[in-house]
Protein backbone atom coordinates (compact mmCIF):
# COMPACT_ATOMS: atom_id res chain seq x y z
CA UNK A 1 0.00 0.00 0.00
CA UNK A 2 1.37 3.10 -1.12
CA UNK A 3 -0.06 6.31 0.09
CA UNK A 4 0.92 10.00 -1.10
CA UNK A 5 0.38 12.33 1.80
CA UNK A 6 0.51 16.05 2.14
CA UNK A 7 1.20 18.31 5.34
CA UNK A 8 2.16 21.47 6.74
CA UNK A 9 4.53 20.63 8.84
CA UNK A 10 6.67 17.85 10.32
CA UNK A 11 9.06 17.85 13.83
CA UNK A 12 11.63 18.65 14.49
CA UNK A 13 10.44 21.93 13.03
CA UNK A 14 6.68 22.22 14.45
CA UNK A 15 4.79 25.00 15.62
CA UNK A 16 1.41 23.03 16.96
CA UNK A 17 0.26 19.60 17.61
CA UNK A 18 -0.13 19.12 13.40
CA UNK A 19 3.06 18.27 13.17
CA UNK A 20 3.75 16.18 16.03
CA UNK A 21 0.12 14.23 15.03
CA UNK A 22 1.26 14.00 11.22
CA UNK A 23 4.76 12.37 12.67
CA UNK A 24 3.23 9.97 15.41
CA UNK A 25 0.94 8.65 12.65
CA UNK A 26 2.99 7.93 9.78
CA UNK A 27 5.44 6.70 11.97
CA UNK A 28 2.67 4.23 13.78
CA UNK A 29 1.64 3.09 9.94
CA UNK A 30 5.11 2.41 8.86
CA UNK A 31 5.23 -0.81 11.47
CA UNK A 32 2.76 -2.25 8.38
CA UNK A 33 5.01 -4.02 6.90
CA UNK A 34 3.68 -3.43 3.00
CA UNK A 35 3.18 0.46 4.18
CA UNK A 36 4.97 2.84 2.02
CA UNK A 37 4.69 6.31 2.77
CA UNK A 38 5.87 9.69 0.71
CA UNK A 39 4.84 12.69 2.42
CA UNK A 40 4.90 16.06 0.85
CA UNK A 41 5.53 19.79 3.07
CA UNK A 42 6.32 23.09 1.77
CA UNK A 43 9.73 23.88 2.92
CA UNK A 44 11.59 21.11 4.41
CA UNK A 45 14.72 21.61 6.70
CA UNK A 46 16.63 18.51 6.16
CA UNK A 47 16.73 17.33 9.69
CA UNK A 48 13.34 15.44 9.82
CA UNK A 49 13.66 12.02 10.13
CA UNK A 50 13.06 9.75 6.76
CA UNK A 51 13.76 6.62 8.37
CA UNK A 52 10.35 4.90 8.36
CA UNK A 53 9.13 7.61 5.16
CA UNK A 54 10.27 9.71 2.06
CA UNK A 55 9.65 13.49 2.31
CA UNK A 56 9.41 15.64 -0.66
CA UNK A 57 9.70 19.54 -0.46
CA UNK A 58 7.04 21.60 -2.34
CA UNK A 59 9.68 24.28 -2.30
CA UNK A 60 12.05 21.75 -4.15
CA UNK A 61 10.10 20.64 -7.06
CA UNK A 62 10.48 22.38 -10.10
CA UNK A 63 7.53 23.27 -11.70
CA UNK A 64 8.25 25.87 -15.07
CA UNK A 65 11.65 25.81 -16.62
CA UNK A 66 12.34 28.49 -19.02
CA UNK A 67 13.40 28.60 -22.30
CA UNK A 68 13.19 24.86 -22.79
CA UNK A 69 12.62 22.53 -26.11
CA UNK A 70 10.64 20.10 -26.23
CA UNK A 71 13.52 17.90 -26.76
CA UNK A 72 14.87 18.56 -23.28
CA UNK A 73 11.66 17.97 -21.46
CA UNK A 74 11.45 14.72 -23.35
CA UNK A 75 15.18 13.79 -22.08
CA UNK A 76 14.41 14.63 -18.99
CA UNK A 77 11.12 13.87 -18.16
CA UNK A 78 10.16 10.87 -20.60
CA UNK A 79 9.76 8.39 -17.45
CA UNK A 80 7.53 10.88 -15.50
CA UNK A 81 5.16 13.27 -18.70
CA UNK A 82 4.62 13.35 -22.11
CA UNK A 83 6.45 16.18 -23.32
CA UNK A 84 2.96 17.58 -24.58
CA UNK A 85 1.43 16.80 -20.97
CA UNK A 86 4.42 19.39 -19.80
CA UNK A 87 4.02 22.44 -22.02
CA UNK A 88 0.17 22.16 -21.38
CA UNK A 89 0.62 22.13 -17.93
CA UNK A 90 3.21 24.68 -18.03
CA UNK A 91 0.72 26.89 -19.23
CA UNK A 92 -2.11 25.93 -16.64
CA UNK A 93 1.04 27.00 -14.02
CA UNK A 94 2.18 30.34 -15.57
CA UNK A 95 -1.72 31.39 -15.23
CA UNK A 96 -1.83 30.49 -11.38
CA UNK A 97 1.18 31.90 -10.08
CA UNK A 98 3.57 35.45 -10.40
CA UNK A 99 6.91 34.62 -11.08
CA UNK A 100 7.96 36.55 -8.09
CA UNK A 101 7.52 33.33 -6.21
CA UNK A 102 10.01 31.04 -8.23
CA UNK A 103 13.34 30.94 -7.97
CA UNK A 104 16.09 29.89 -10.26
CA UNK A 105 15.79 26.47 -10.19
CA UNK A 106 12.32 26.55 -11.62
CA UNK A 107 10.67 26.14 -7.76
CA UNK A 108 8.27 27.94 -5.48
CA UNK A 109 9.39 29.11 -2.31
CA UNK A 110 7.81 28.42 0.62
CA UNK A 111 8.23 29.84 3.86
CA UNK A 112 7.70 26.60 6.07
CA UNK A 113 5.63 28.69 8.56
CA UNK A 114 1.59 30.28 8.60
CA UNK A 115 2.88 33.72 6.77
CA UNK A 116 0.84 36.71 6.08
CA UNK A 117 -0.13 34.97 2.61
CA UNK A 118 -0.99 32.03 3.98
CA UNK A 119 -3.88 31.72 1.66
CA UNK A 120 -1.23 32.64 -1.65
CA UNK A 121 1.07 29.64 0.01
CA UNK A 122 -1.90 27.45 -0.21
CA UNK A 123 -2.83 27.91 -3.83
CA UNK A 124 0.82 27.78 -4.65
CA UNK A 125 0.67 24.22 -2.84
CA UNK A 126 -1.84 23.20 -4.61
CA UNK A 127 -0.47 23.92 -7.68
CA UNK A 128 3.10 21.62 -6.85
CA UNK A 129 1.00 19.09 -5.73
CA UNK A 130 -0.23 18.93 -9.47
CA UNK A 131 3.16 18.13 -10.54
CA UNK A 132 4.16 15.83 -7.69
CA UNK A 133 1.12 13.65 -8.20
CA UNK A 134 2.57 12.88 -11.77
CA UNK A 135 5.72 12.04 -11.03
CA UNK A 136 5.02 9.80 -8.02
CA UNK A 137 3.42 6.32 -7.75
CA UNK A 138 0.67 5.73 -4.96
CA UNK A 139 -2.55 3.82 -4.19
CA UNK A 140 -4.28 6.98 -2.02
CA UNK A 141 -3.84 10.34 -1.35
CA UNK A 142 -4.07 11.30 2.13
CA UNK A 143 -3.80 15.34 2.91
CA UNK A 144 -3.97 16.33 6.42
CA UNK A 145 -5.83 19.64 7.48
CA UNK A 146 -7.59 22.45 6.01
CA UNK A 147 -4.27 24.06 4.60
CA UNK A 148 -3.72 20.81 2.55
CA UNK A 149 -7.06 20.41 1.10
CA UNK A 150 -6.44 22.30 -2.37
CA UNK A 151 -3.18 19.98 -3.06
CA UNK A 152 -5.27 16.86 -2.02
CA UNK A 153 -7.78 17.97 -4.40
CA UNK A 154 -5.61 19.03 -7.23
CA UNK A 155 -3.68 15.32 -7.25
CA UNK A 156 -7.18 13.53 -7.12
CA UNK A 157 -8.11 15.44 -10.02
CA UNK A 158 -4.75 14.45 -11.65
CA UNK A 159 -4.49 10.96 -10.98
CA UNK A 160 -7.80 9.61 -10.12
CA UNK A 161 -6.96 8.23 -6.63
CA UNK A 162 -9.15 8.18 -3.94
CA UNK A 163 -8.44 11.33 -1.26
CA UNK A 164 -8.52 11.15 2.34
CA UNK A 165 -8.89 14.07 4.48
CA UNK A 166 -7.58 14.02 8.05
CA UNK A 167 -9.94 16.96 9.84
CA UNK A 168 -6.76 17.71 12.86
CA UNK A 169 -9.28 21.20 13.62
CA UNK A 170 -11.85 23.02 12.02
CA UNK A 171 -12.29 27.10 12.07
CA UNK A 172 -15.13 25.98 14.76
CA UNK A 173 -12.55 25.67 17.26
CA UNK A 174 -9.55 27.91 16.44
CA UNK A 175 -12.12 30.85 16.19
CA UNK A 176 -14.33 30.05 18.95
CA UNK A 177 -17.40 30.17 15.95
CA UNK A 178 -16.66 33.47 14.45
CA UNK A 179 -15.41 31.33 11.21
CA UNK A 180 -13.30 32.91 8.55
CA UNK A 181 -15.22 32.60 4.98
CA UNK A 182 -11.98 31.55 3.12
CA UNK A 183 -10.88 29.20 5.73
CA UNK A 184 -14.70 27.79 5.54
CA UNK A 185 -14.72 27.74 1.76
CA UNK A 186 -11.33 25.40 1.32
CA UNK A 187 -12.87 22.93 4.69
CA UNK A 188 -16.45 22.47 3.25
CA UNK A 189 -14.73 21.87 -0.30
CA UNK A 190 -11.62 19.61 0.63
CA UNK A 191 -14.81 17.18 2.55
CA UNK A 192 -17.00 17.78 -0.24
CA UNK A 193 -14.39 16.45 -2.42
CA UNK A 194 -13.31 13.52 -0.39
CA UNK A 195 -13.52 9.97 -0.28
CA UNK A 196 -13.40 9.77 3.55
CA UNK A 197 -13.08 12.31 6.12
CA UNK A 198 -10.69 11.06 9.44
CA UNK A 199 -11.15 12.91 12.63
CA UNK A 200 -9.72 12.90 15.64
CA UNK A 201 -12.46 12.93 17.88
CA UNK A 202 -16.52 12.40 17.91
CA UNK A 203 -15.83 16.32 19.24
CA UNK A 204 -14.55 16.87 15.62
CA UNK A 205 -17.19 14.47 13.78
CA UNK A 206 -20.08 16.22 15.11
CA UNK A 207 -18.84 19.37 13.69
CA UNK A 208 -18.04 18.35 10.32
CA UNK A 209 -21.24 16.32 9.67
CA UNK A 210 -23.46 19.23 11.76
CA UNK A 211 -21.40 22.76 10.38
CA UNK A 212 -20.17 20.99 7.14
CA UNK A 213 -22.81 19.34 6.50
CA UNK A 214 -21.21 15.61 5.62
CA UNK A 215 -23.23 12.22 5.22
CA UNK A 216 -22.06 10.86 8.87
CA UNK A 217 -21.39 7.31 6.85
CA UNK A 218 -18.27 9.08 5.10
CA UNK A 219 -16.57 10.29 8.65
CA UNK A 220 -14.98 8.26 10.49
CA UNK A 221 -13.02 9.12 14.50
CA UNK A 222 -9.37 7.87 14.63
CA UNK A 223 -8.17 9.55 17.93
CA UNK A 224 -4.52 10.90 18.38
CA UNK A 225 -2.06 8.94 20.39
CA UNK A 226 1.48 9.57 22.09
CA UNK A 227 4.93 8.61 20.93
CA UNK A 228 6.72 6.61 23.32
CA UNK A 229 9.83 8.82 25.42
CA UNK A 230 12.90 8.26 23.85
CA UNK A 231 16.00 7.44 25.76
CA UNK A 232 17.05 11.19 26.15
CA UNK A 233 13.67 12.40 27.48
CA UNK A 234 13.54 9.42 29.79
CA UNK A 235 16.91 10.53 31.35
CA UNK A 236 15.64 14.21 31.88
CA UNK A 237 15.49 14.64 35.80
CA UNK A 238 12.00 14.49 37.04
CA UNK A 239 12.11 17.87 39.24
CA UNK A 240 8.66 17.79 40.98
CA UNK A 241 8.17 18.73 44.09
CA UNK A 242 11.52 19.70 44.53
CA UNK A 243 10.39 23.08 45.88
CA UNK A 244 7.30 25.27 45.37
CA UNK A 245 4.34 23.04 43.67
CA UNK A 246 4.49 23.77 40.06
CA UNK A 247 1.24 24.00 37.82
CA UNK A 248 1.63 24.35 33.96
CA UNK A 249 -0.14 25.36 31.13
CA UNK A 250 1.24 24.54 27.44
CA UNK A 251 0.12 25.21 24.29
CA UNK A 252 0.00 28.04 22.30
CA UNK A 253 -1.61 31.06 23.85
CA UNK A 254 -4.56 32.09 21.64
CA UNK A 255 -8.71 31.93 22.36
CA UNK A 256 -9.19 28.50 21.49
CA UNK A 257 -7.12 27.06 24.18
CA UNK A 258 -8.56 29.22 27.05
CA UNK A 259 -5.49 31.01 28.46
CA UNK A 260 -7.61 33.26 30.46
CA UNK A 261 -9.30 30.80 32.27
CA UNK A 262 -5.85 29.41 33.87
CA UNK A 263 -4.62 33.06 34.91
CA UNK A 264 -8.00 33.37 36.39
CA UNK A 265 -8.54 30.09 38.30
CA UNK A 266 -4.65 31.14 39.16
CA UNK A 267 -5.39 34.13 40.94
CA UNK A 268 -7.92 31.94 43.31
CA UNK A 269 -5.43 28.81 43.93
CA UNK A 270 -2.83 31.58 45.06
CA UNK A 271 -5.15 32.81 47.85
CA UNK A 272 -5.14 29.28 49.52
CA UNK A 273 -1.35 28.36 48.73
CA UNK A 274 0.49 31.55 47.83
CA UNK A 275 3.76 29.28 47.20
CA UNK A 276 2.58 28.07 44.15
CA UNK A 277 4.30 28.70 40.73
CA UNK A 278 2.54 28.53 37.59
CA UNK A 279 4.10 28.43 34.28
CA UNK A 280 2.36 29.65 31.07
CA UNK A 281 4.46 27.85 28.18
CA UNK A 282 3.40 29.08 24.63
CA UNK A 283 3.16 31.74 22.23
CA UNK A 284 0.24 33.46 20.74
CA UNK A 285 -1.91 36.76 19.71
CA UNK A 286 -2.91 36.89 23.80
CA UNK A 287 0.37 36.52 25.32
CA UNK A 288 0.55 40.55 26.00
CA UNK A 289 -2.81 40.43 27.22
CA UNK A 290 -2.34 36.97 29.34
CA UNK A 291 1.01 38.87 31.18
CA UNK A 292 -1.21 42.13 31.83
CA UNK A 293 -3.81 40.27 33.25
CA UNK A 294 -1.40 38.39 35.94
CA UNK A 295 -0.36 42.01 36.06
CA UNK A 296 -3.55 43.16 36.84
CA UNK A 297 -4.60 40.46 39.19
CA UNK A 298 -1.76 40.98 40.96
CA UNK A 299 0.32 37.58 40.78
CA UNK A 300 2.73 38.21 38.26
CA UNK A 301 5.63 36.90 40.76
CA UNK A 302 4.29 33.82 40.62
CA UNK A 303 4.04 33.78 37.10
CA UNK A 304 6.52 32.45 34.34
CA UNK A 305 5.65 33.17 30.39
CA UNK A 306 8.64 30.88 28.63
CA UNK A 307 7.38 31.22 25.26
CA UNK A 308 7.04 28.95 22.59
CA UNK A 309 8.95 25.34 23.35
CA UNK A 310 9.33 22.16 21.34
CA UNK A 311 10.94 18.49 21.34
CA UNK A 312 13.33 18.09 24.86
CA UNK A 313 12.28 21.78 26.18
CA UNK A 314 8.66 20.68 26.78
CA UNK A 315 9.57 17.31 28.58
CA UNK A 316 11.47 19.19 30.41
CA UNK A 317 8.92 21.64 31.86
CA UNK A 318 6.67 18.95 32.24
CA UNK A 319 8.70 16.83 34.25
CA UNK A 320 9.14 20.33 36.40
CA UNK A 321 5.37 20.19 36.93
CA UNK A 322 3.00 18.88 39.65
CA UNK A 323 0.12 19.18 37.75
CA UNK A 324 -0.87 20.00 34.11
CA UNK A 325 -3.96 22.05 32.64
CA UNK A 326 -5.62 22.46 29.83
CA UNK A 327 -8.86 24.47 29.83
CA UNK A 328 -9.42 24.47 25.96
CA UNK A 329 -12.46 26.44 24.47
CA UNK A 330 -12.63 23.67 21.76
CA UNK A 331 -9.95 20.81 21.37
CA UNK A 332 -10.38 18.36 18.52
CA UNK A 333 -8.33 16.11 20.66
CA UNK A 334 -4.73 17.81 22.70
CA UNK A 335 -2.14 15.33 22.50
CA UNK A 336 -0.45 17.41 25.18
CA UNK A 337 -2.52 15.95 28.47
CA UNK A 338 -1.18 12.66 26.96
CA UNK A 339 2.26 13.96 27.31
CA UNK A 340 2.14 14.79 30.77
CA UNK A 341 0.41 11.79 31.67
CA UNK A 342 3.45 10.06 30.19
CA UNK A 343 5.57 12.12 32.86
CA UNK A 344 3.28 11.38 36.01
CA UNK A 345 1.79 14.54 35.95
CA UNK A 346 -1.50 14.42 36.96
CA UNK A 347 -3.81 16.40 34.51
CA UNK A 348 -6.98 18.50 34.07
CA UNK A 349 -8.49 19.03 30.85
CA UNK A 350 -11.89 20.49 29.55
CA UNK A 351 -14.90 18.32 28.83
CA UNK A 352 -14.58 20.52 25.79
CA UNK A 353 -11.90 18.38 24.08
CA UNK A 354 -11.51 15.15 22.11
CA UNK A 355 -9.48 13.59 24.46
CA UNK A 356 -11.56 13.62 27.26
CA UNK A 357 -13.49 11.00 25.09
CA UNK A 358 -10.50 8.27 25.79
CA UNK A 359 -8.90 9.14 29.09
CA UNK A 360 -10.08 7.96 32.26
CA UNK A 361 -7.62 9.07 34.95
CA UNK A 362 -7.75 13.12 34.27
CA UNK A 363 -10.06 15.44 36.02
CA UNK A 364 -12.10 16.89 33.74
CA UNK A 365 -14.37 20.46 34.37
CA UNK A 366 -16.06 22.55 31.47
CA UNK A 367 -13.83 25.13 30.64
CA UNK A 368 -15.55 28.47 31.93
CA UNK A 369 -15.73 26.90 35.23
CA UNK A 370 -12.70 28.67 37.04
CA UNK A 371 -14.07 27.99 40.71
CA UNK A 372 -13.77 24.01 39.62
CA UNK A 373 -10.74 24.32 38.06
CA UNK A 374 -9.46 26.30 41.07
CA UNK A 375 -10.43 23.36 43.19
CA UNK A 376 -8.79 20.60 40.97
CA UNK A 377 -5.20 22.42 40.72
CA UNK A 378 -5.55 23.13 44.70
CA UNK A 379 -6.73 19.26 45.03
CA UNK A 380 -3.74 17.58 43.27
CA UNK A 381 -1.40 19.93 45.17
CA UNK A 382 -3.02 19.71 48.37
CA UNK A 383 -3.54 15.47 49.04
CA UNK A 384 -0.72 13.81 48.15
CA UNK A 385 -2.71 10.43 47.92
CA UNK A 386 -4.55 11.98 44.82
CA UNK A 387 -1.79 13.37 43.10
CA UNK A 388 -0.20 9.88 43.11
CA UNK A 389 -3.02 8.18 42.24
CA UNK A 390 -3.97 9.91 38.89
CA UNK A 391 0.16 9.98 38.42
CA UNK A 392 0.30 6.33 38.35
CA UNK A 393 -3.12 5.83 36.83
CA UNK A 394 -2.77 8.26 34.50
CA UNK A 395 0.40 6.54 33.11
CA UNK A 396 -0.40 3.14 32.74
CA UNK A 397 -3.68 4.66 30.47
CA UNK A 398 -1.69 6.81 28.22
CA UNK A 399 0.96 3.76 27.83
CA UNK A 400 -1.32 1.58 25.73
CA UNK A 401 -2.35 4.70 23.74
CA UNK A 402 -0.43 3.99 20.81
CA UNK A 403 -0.25 5.70 17.36
CA UNK A 404 0.41 1.68 16.22
CA UNK A 405 -3.12 1.32 16.34
CA UNK A 406 -4.26 4.52 15.24
CA UNK A 407 -2.30 3.25 12.19
CA UNK A 408 -3.89 0.06 11.88
CA UNK A 409 -7.68 2.53 11.83
CA UNK A 410 -6.53 4.58 9.10
CA UNK A 411 -5.31 1.62 6.90
CA UNK A 412 -8.46 -0.03 7.13
CA UNK A 413 -10.05 3.33 5.42
CA UNK A 414 -7.92 3.27 3.09
CA UNK A 415 -8.54 -0.51 2.31
CA UNK A 416 -12.21 0.53 2.09
CA UNK A 417 -12.19 3.63 -0.45
CA UNK A 418 -9.72 1.68 -2.54
CA UNK A 419 -11.97 -1.32 -2.57
CA UNK A 420 -15.41 0.94 -3.07
CA UNK A 421 -13.56 2.50 -5.71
Amino acid sequence: MKALMFGWEFPPHILGGLGTASYGLTKGMALQPDMDITFVIPKPWGDEDQSFLKIIGAGNTPVVWRDVSAEYVSERLSKYMDPQEYFRLRDHIYADFSYRHVNDLGCIEFSGRYPDNLLEEINNYSIVAGVIARTEQYDVIHAHDWLTYPAGIHAKNVSGKPMVIHVHATDYDRSRGNVNPDVYAIEKDGMDNADHIITVSNLTRNTVIEKYHQNPSKVTTVHNAVEPMSPEILAIQDKKGVKDKVITFLGRITMQKGPEYFVEAAAKVLQKAPSTRFVMAGSGDMMDQMIRLAARRDISDRFHFTGFMKGKQVYEVLKSSDVYVMPSVSEPFGISPLEAMQCGVPSIISKQSGCAEILDYAIKIDYWDIEALADAMYSIITYPAMAQFLKEEGKKEVDEIKWEYAGRKVRAIYDNVINNR
